[in-house]
C-alpha cells in the first residue's frame, strides 16, 4: 500500500486534473452554443441555394458554367480532410483519420499509387497523423481556419480550390468532415464536393420556367460559386461545432473519471492513516507492556 505522502500527492494532482477538466468542459460548451447558432441558421440558406442549383442545372448550357457540373475522365483527385487544431476531443480526429486511410486503402488506390491523389488539410491534427505517410501529396502543409472561422477566410480557401479546379488542376474534389447533430453526436461524412452531385427529388423539385434578368448566364456565374463556397462554408461549421460538442462530452467524462480517482485515492489514504495510527497505538501498548514486564 503507497504511504500517506505519495497518496496526498496523487490526490492533489487528480483535483488539479478535474479542475483543469472541468474548466475545459465550460470553454467548449460556451463555444458550442455560439458554433451551434451558426450551423443551425446556416443549413437553411445553404440548402435553398443548393436547391435553385439542382433545378436551374438542366438550363445550363454555357461551357464556362456546365465545367462545374461536368465529369472529368482524368485527372488528379483533391481530398479535403477537416480535423482539428487541437486535441482532447475524444475520436473526433480519429473518426475522420480512420477514414481516409480506409478510402486510400479501397476507393482511392489505384489514385494514390498513381500519385493522382493530394491531400488538402484542414486542421493540424490531421496533417500531424497523416503526413507521416510518406507517399501522400499534401497541397499544403495544413490550413488553420478556426482560430478565426468566419465566410471571408472560409471563401478564400474555397476560390483557390473552384479556381484550380476550373484550370483542370483536379478531375474531383471530395471533403471528409464531421458533421454536427447533436453536442453527444458527430456524423463523419464523406461528400463530393465538384463536380456538383445533382440530386433532384420530388421535394425540391420546382418549375424550370424561369424569366432571367439581367440573363441567365450572369445570374448563374454569380449563384453557382457562392452556392458552392457556402457549401464549404457549412463542412467547416459542421466540424467546428462537432469538435466542441466531442470536446466538451470528453472533458464530461474525464471530469467524471477524475472524480472516481478520487473516491479510490481517498479511500487509500483513509486505510492508509488508519493503518498508521494503528501501528502507532500498537507500539504504544506494546511498549508500555515491555515496561511494566
Amino acid at each position: 500500500m503507497a504511504n500517506l505522502k505519495e497518496v496526498r500527492g496523487r490526490i492533489a494532482s487528480t483535483i488539479s486534473t478535474q479542475q483543469i477538466t472541468k474548466a475545459m468542459k465550460l470553454v467548449s460548451a460556451t463555444k458550442l452554443r455560439k458554433a451551434q447558432t451558426g450551423i443551425v441558421q446556416m443549413r437553411p440558406y445553404e440548402k435553398a441555394l443548393s436547391n435553385i442549383l439542382v433545378n436551374l442545372s438542366d438550363s445550363i448550357d454555357d461551357e464556362r458554367l456546365s465545367a462545374f457540373f461536368n465529369h472529368k475522365d482524368s485527372g488528379k483527385t483533391l481530398l479535403v480532410v477537416i480535423t482539428s487544431d487541437r486535441g482532447l476531443c475524444g475520436a473526433f480526429n480519429a473518426n475522420v483519420i480512420k477514414k481516409v486511410k480506409t478510402l486510400i486503402a479501397g476507393t482511392y488506390n489505384e489514385l494514390y499509387n498513381n500519385k493522382q491523389l493530394e491531400i488538402l488539410p484542414i486542421g493540424k491534427k490531421g496533417y500531424d497523423t497523416l503526413k507521416k505517410d510518406g507517399n501522400l501529396i499534401f497541397n499544403t502543409k495544413h490550413i488553420n481556419l478556426f482560430q478565426d472561422l468566419n465566410s471571408i477566410n472560409a471563401n478564400a480557401v474555397a476560390n483557390i480550390i473552384l479556381e484550380n479546379y476550373l484550370k483542370n488542376e483536379y478531375s474531383s474534389v471530395e471533403v471528409v468532415y464531421n458533421q454536427f447533430k447533436n453536442a453527444a453526436t458527430q456524423v463523419l461524412v464523406h461528400d463530393r464536393f465538384l463536380p456538383v452531385k445533382v440530386t433532384v427529388s420530388t421535394e425540391t423539385t420546382l418549375n424550370n420556367d424561369y424569366i432571367f434578368e439581367p440573363g441567365k448566364f450572369e445570374i448563374l456565374q454569380e449563384l453557382i460559386p457562392r452556392t458552392l463556397k457556402t457549401k464549404f462554408y457549412r463542412y467547416l461549421l459542421d466540424s467546428f461545432a462537432s469538435e466542441h460538442g466531442a470536446r466538451m462530452i470528453a472533458m464530461d467524462k474525464a471530469t467524471e473519471n477524475a472524480g472516481e480517482l478520487l473516491k479510490s485515492f481517498r479511500l487509500q489514504y483513509n486505510q492508509a492513516r488508519q493503518a498508521a495510527i494503528t501501528r502507532e497505538i500498537s507500539e504504544i501498548v506494546g511498549g508500555a507492556a515491555a515496561l511494566e514486564g
